[in-house]
């Protein structure tokens, strides 16, 4: 029987709730026997600048700590925003994001629909839970700033 995957990109430079949350609903799959296993494909450190900013934790580091969480058992580099390499790779039955890039505005949006077009091809789902609103790694990041400079 082949292996029903699901697959995860995403940046985790600065680890919160977001991700929790993300993590959890690829753990739900697993428990209600849905799928097999969870592959995170974490964003490079050079793709993550190609969109955003230098990180703050290095790629390896951020590999362990994602490896701590339950259900992360395997985490893959993913070396731009392009899904499709790792998607085609793998092949999961399911690809996992928030919701936050089903909005035709949002700069991610034609990378959503690449996504849905590649998973297509064998059958996959996107599944997007609702995007946990108020945090982000960029709104961390802020505060710690605006905390240093009061």
């Amino acid at each position: 029987m082949t292996e029903r995957l699901i697959y995860i990109g995403m940046s985790a430079d600065i680890v919160h709730l977001g991700h929790v949350n993300i993590i959890n609903t690829a753990n739900k799959l697993i428990a209600e026997n849905k799928a097999d296993r969870l592959v995170v494909g974490l964003l490079t450190c050079e793709a993550i600048e190609s969109y955003k900013r230098k990180p703050i934790v290095a790629w390896e580091e951020r590999k362990q700590l994602l490896l701590a969480f339950k259900g992360v058992e395997t985490v893959v580099a993913q070396d731009n925003l392009d899904y499709e390499p790792n998607l085609r790779q793998r092949k999961p039955a399911f690809c996992i994001h928030g919701s936050d890039w089903n909005d035709p505005t949002s700069a991610q949006y034609a990378t959503r629909q690449k996504v849905i077009d590649t998973l297509a091809e064998w059958g996959g789902k996107l599944i997007e839970p609702e995007y946990t609103k108020g945090i982000s790694t960029t709104q961390i990041i802020d505060e710690i700033a605006s905390r240093c400079n009061a």
